[in-house]
């Protein structure tokens, strides 16, 4: 029987801990960074003078984000896509994880699409060809082209499946001697008892949905289609071409870096604010979608 009490066990915890506490700091002082520069005058911003605390405390950077046009309506494109990307994700892995997750007997040559979903995970076509496909099926500058080439999550797939398979099957067996279908007993038997990992992959979901910026820049044309994070990635490349050539207006754009930082604050709150909701069932939900019976 393992001591907890022991001396190994005590430093083995405190160096656990302070590695932890790093790991944390390290991911939050760019936050804070982020948003000290969005916080301060443009000057101070330009010259880089700005670490952990704004420098010129003032709200015109929020006051112009707000005001910009194009912000919103990227805006209003990556909430369309988070929310159709999320539900379109949801409804294609629950579709596919449950008959996956019947014995061989139940779901004949079960093992083979199982491994053929898995092959997808180590091969894929490429970018051309996904490109390809994309414009063939006339998706090109549309929301469906956003939302399409990663409607199956096969990570998703094999995690819910392995949930599945925990459940008792005796759920199931009463489900079918009160007269329900393969429909009943998923949404009312498994989608009921799998709340932690249907968080878990709304999470992983909307998090996909929300941060993926490449996308957008190669599926759509236009600028006013793009979802916020490609516009956000644009505005910082300009940015960069601005401290590099010689040239007043470009270097009235680097000026702006303040009010870059403050969209970018913006875009990461949504996200930022969604997350603590669905933590208490992260680690569930990973944990037992992950052990194979």
């Amino acid at each position: 029987m393992k001591s907890y009490d022991s001396n190994a066990y005590r430093i083995f915890y405190g160096l656990n801990l302070l590695f932890v506490i790093g790991v944390a700091i390290v991911c939050v002082l760019p936050l804070i960074h982020l948003m000290a520069v969005s916080l301060s005058e443009k000057g101070a911003a330009n010259a880089n003078l700005v670490g952990l605390w704004p420098v010129g405390f003032n709200l015109s950077a929020y006051k112009e984000a707000i005001a910009n046009e194009k912000f919103y309506d990227a805006f209003l494109v990556t909430l369309r896509r988070l929310l159709l990307g999320t539900t379109v994700n949801m409804a294609l892995t629950f579709l596919m994880a449950y008959p996956l997750s019947k014995e061989e007997r139940a779901f004949p040559y079960r093992n083979v699409y199982v491994w053929l979903i898995v092959f997808t995970m180590l091969f894929s076509g490429g970018l051309i060809p996904g490109y390809m496909l994309v414009s063939q099926l006339h998706l090109i500058d549309s929301i469906w082209a956003l939302v399409l080439p990663s409607a199956v999550q096969t990570f998703h797939v094999i995690l819910l499946l392995n949930f599945f398979r925990q459940l008792p099957r005796q759920l199931e067996e009463a489900c079918y001697i009160d007269g329900g279908g393969h429909f009943v007993t998923l949404f009312r038997v498994y989608l009921p008892l799998s709340m932690p990992a249907v968080a878990t992959l709304i999470l992983f979901s909307m998090v996909m949905h929300w941060n993926d910026w490449f996308s957008g820049l190669i599926y759509m044309n236009k600028v006013d289609l793009y979802p916020l994070q490609t516009y956000l990635q644009v505005l910082l490349d300009q940015t960069k071409k601005a401290v590099t050539i010689d040239d007043a207006r470009h270097a009235a754009e680097a000026s702006r870096r303040s009010l870059y930082s403050a969209q970018i604050f913006m875009a990461m709150l949504p996200i930022l604010l969604v997350y603590p909701f669905l933590q208490k069932h992260f680690t569930k939900g990973i944990v037992m979608g992950s052990i194979k019976e």
